[in-house]
C-alpha cells in the first residue's frame, strides 16, 4: 500500500514539474528588451524561420518553446508589420500579436520636400518600401491619370503634417491615402476660397510654394501672396526669384544674377508668364492659407529689406520698388555676399 502511495506522489510531483516546465515555456517571461521601447520589423514576405532567427538574435527568445507554443497556436506564418514589443512578454504573449498582426503606427513627419524624388527619399527613411518604388509609383502613368495630376504636379496631393501611418504601407495604399487627406485638407471654408480665387488646387499649392520660399516670416505671407495675385490678374511676369533657383538646381544661390536669370525654363518666372508647371518646394500649410486668404492691396513688387530681419518693403511703382532694391544690393555687398 506504501509504495503505491509513494508510486502516485512521484507521478504527482512528476506532472507538477512537467505542468510547471509547460507553463513558463507558454506564459513566462520570453522577451529581452535592450530599451524600454522597442520594436521589431517583419518585413513583407518574410519566412517563419526568418521570423524565429530575428528574435532570437534581437531579443533573446528561446527557439526550442517558442516553436513549441507557435506549433500549439497554429502560428507559422509571420505578417509583415512593425511590432511594439513589451519587456516580459511570454511566448503566448508574442505569437498572440504577430499572429493577429497586431502592428502599430508610426509618425511619418514631411515638409521642406524641395521635390517629389526628395518626398520619397522621406518616406523611404520611415517606411519599409525604398524611394524608387515610391518614385516609380507616384510618377507612373496610371497613377497620375487616375489623381488628375502631372509628374510636375503630383507633390501637390502631399499635405505636409505629421500622419499615423503603418510601416509596411504600399506605394499605392500611400499616395491613395494622401490623396484623400488632401480632400479632407479643403474643408467647405478652403473650397469656397479656392473658387473665389478662380485657380485649382495645383495652382494654389504652386504658388504658396514661391510664397514659401520668399519669407519665412508668416504674417507677411498673404501680402507676398497678394503682390503675386495682383501680377496673375495683369498678365505680368511673376518674376520670382525663388523659381529661377528651381530652374537652375542649385539651391545654393543666395544672391540671383543676370547669368541666372538667363537660364532657360518654364520655372523662370522671369523669361515665363504666369505660375510655373508645379511647384518649387512643399509648401507648408501657413502658406497655403496664405495663398487663399491673400490680402487684397495694390503692391506689385517688393524687395527683402536691409536689415537681416527676414522681413520686406512693399511697392506699387517700379521707380519706389527700385529704391527698395538698390538698398537691398549694398546691404549684400556689405556682407560680401555676391553670388
Amino acid at each position: 500500500m506504501k509504495k503505491l502511495y509513494y508510486f502516485f506522489l512521484i507521478c504527482t510531483l512528476i506532472a507538477f514539474i512537467v505542468g510547471l516546465y509547460g507553463y513558463k515555456i507558454i506564459f513566462g517571461s520570453a522577451v529581452e528588451l535592450p530599451d524600454e521601447e522597442s520594436f521589431y520589423y517583419v518585413p513583407t514576405g518574410s519566412s517563419y524561420e526568418a521570423l524565429i532567427a530575428g528574435l532570437e538574435s534581437d531579443y533573446a527568445v528561446e527557439p526550442t518553446s517558442f516553436n513549441l507554443v507557435a506549433k500549439l497556436m497554429q502560428f507559422d506564418t509571420p505578417k509583415p508589420g512593425r511590432y511594439k514589443l513589451e519587456q516580459g512578454w511570454s511566448n503566448k504573449e508574442l505569437i498572440s500579436n504577430l499572429r493577429r498582426g497586431n502592428q502599430q503606427a508610426l509618425s511619418l513627419t514631411f515638409n521642406n520636400a524641395r521635390n517629389i524624388e526628395q518626398l520619397c527619399g522621406m518616406m523611404a527613411s520611415k517606411l519599409e518600401s525604398d524611394s524608387f518604388s515610391f518614385l516609380n509609383h507616384f510618377v507612373a502613368p496610371a497613377t497620375l491619370k487616375k489623381y488628375g495630376v502631372t509628374r510636375e504636379t503630383v507633390m501637390t496631393l502631399f499635405i505636409p503634417n505629421t500622419y499615423q501611418i503603418f510601416w509596411n504601407s504600399s506605394p499605392e495604399s500611400v499616395i491613395s491615402r494622401f490623396a484623400s487627406e488632401q480632400k479632407t485638407f479643403y474643408n467647405k471654408s478652403r473650397t469656397k476660397k479656392l473658387a473665389s480665387l478662380d485657380m485649382t488646387k495645383e495652382e494654389v499649392y504652386t504658388l504658396a510654394s514661391i510664397v514659401q520660399k520668399e519669407t519665412l516670416v508668416n504674417e507677411e505671407k498673404p501680402r507676398v501672396a497678394g503682390v503675386y495675385i495682383n501680377r496673375l490678374k495683369r498678365g505680368q511676369l511673376l518674376q520670382a526669384d525663388p523659381t529661377v533657383v528651381f530652374a537652375n538646381q542649385d539651391f545654393t544661390i543666395k544672391r540671383v544674377l543676370n547669368r541666372h536669370l538667363s537660364k532657360d525654363s518654364p520655372y523662370n518666372t522671369y523669361k515665363y508668364k504666369g505660375l510655373p508647371p508645379g511647384p518649387i518646394c512643399m509648401p507648408d500649410v501657413s502658406s497655403i492659407d496664405a495663398v487663399l486668404n491673400y490680402e487684397k492691396h495694390k503692391y506689385l513688387y517688393f524687395c527683402a529689406a536691409p536689415d537681416n530681419s527676414g522681413q520686406h518693403q512693399f511697392a506699387r511703382s517700379l521707380i519706389e520698388h527700385n529704391r527698395n532694391a538698390d538698398k537691398y544690393r549694398a546691404f549684400l555687398n556689405k556682407l560680401k555676399i555676391y553670388k
